[in-house]
């Protein structure tokens, strides 16, 4: 299930292929969704994709009751961790703090193609800390230590961790250090930094993306101090132009809400980071037109066209008639019977304007 290369995006001869983690989309709940992620893949071919966090616990039921023949549990796995093959290079990220758990996990997903396991140590969430997962585990080490040896022992993928650079009051570079320190000693060699800390009360989860103060210095002394490590840097990253310092000193950048708000600001991604030679960057016509094939796949099987539609509505913004096109496509895609034909309607709308 690896992508197969565009002959127009070959690499020239003899040139090494850049590695997808220059340049990741952060896995983010209720937003990156196959359906997002396929739209993703007409802007980039090359950046690294990461599912929504799926708990482990969860995989754990619903493939025990898939594997005793239980069809809904079989669904809701699908549901979970299904991707299409276009997807890659795609990482499923988990949340859990049981060893044998995220252990199968890893094998689930080996099993199922996935390219590499991301373990969330960064999720603040109130739902989450109740479940002892996410970034309350930074208080944690030695329990991180062993879920990330148990996963990498459990299947050949690449086992890598989403953290924070603190928690609390327990902040200080000595602290960090010493965490992925110990979580490299058990088999992590890639580590995603989100350079804010995470208050566990007192903040939400929106607010703890935006008040606790961004430290990219952090994750820079990070990286010189553990130069044999892959240190990617997340928060803050707004645009192209935002990247490029600290892909100076750094091994990757990874992008949230900025990427899922406005998708086409991220349009000459692969030409500026990883040296594809496109023609042109994608269009929004092109993008919707690029969903086709996927949205006929989709409806076909019984899935309802609202389902992808619904990450359309960024996808066009900032020019006259945008609003508009956006009400048609919603109320059209909200039908139950919409199909296919809805996009092609909307994408039609859009090149008749240049968009």
């Amino acid at each position: 299930m690896k992508p197969q290369t565009d002959p127009a995006e070959a690499e020239p001869s003899g040139a090494q292929p850049i590695a997808a983690h220059r340049f990741s989309v952060a896995p983010m709940m209720d937003y990156t969704d196959r359906h997002f992620r396929v739209l993703f893949r007409q802007i980039s071919r090359r950046s690294l994709l990461y599912t929504e966090m799926v708990v482990a616990q969860a995989l754990h039921h619903c493939q025990q009751a898939g594997a005793a023949g239980d069809g809904r549990a079989r669904q809701r796995l699908e549901r979970l961790i299904g991707f299409d093959p276009c997807e890659h290079p795609i990482a499923l990220q988990v949340g859990g703090d049981d060893p044998a758990l995220l252990a199968e996990a890893a094998r689930i997903a080996a099993d199922r193609g996935y390219d590499e396991i991301n373990l969330n140590v960064g999720c603040p969430s109130e739902k989450v800390q109740k479940g002892r997962f996410g970034a309350c585990l930074m208080a944690e080490p030695d329990r991180v230590a062993q879920c990330v040896a148990a996963m990498a022992a459990a299947s050949p993928l690449p086992v890598t961790v989403k953290h924070r650079i603190g928690i609390d009051a327990r902040d200080s570079f000595e602290e960090l250090l010493a965490f992925v320190d110990r979580v490299a000693a058990a088999g992590s060699k890639r580590f995603s930094v989100h350079a804010r800390k995470a208050w566990l009360e007192g903040l939400d989860p929106k607010q703890n993306r935006t008040i606790p103060p961004l430290r990219h210095d952090l994750v820079l002394r990070l990286k010189q101090e553990r130069p044999e490590l892959t240190i990617e840097l997340n928060g803050g990253l707004q645009t192209l132009a935002d990247c490029l310092p600290p892909l100076q000193q750094l091994d990757g950048v990874m992008v949230g809400r900025a990427a899922y708000d406005h998708p086409l600001r991220w349009a000459a991604l692969d030409r500026e980071l990883f040296g594809v030679a496109q023609p042109q960057p994608a269009t929004a016509s092109q993008v919707v037109r690029g969903l086709i094939p996927y949205a006929e796949r989709w409806c076909s099987g019984g899935g309802r066209l609202w389902s992808i539609a619904r990450h359309l509505v960024q996808v066009v913004e900032g020019v006259s008639g945008a609003r508009h096109w956006r009400r048609q496509l919603g109320q059209a895609a909200g039908e139950r019977t919409a199909g296919p034909e809805v996009l092609e309607a909307a994408a039609r709308q859009l090149e008749e304007h240049g968009f």
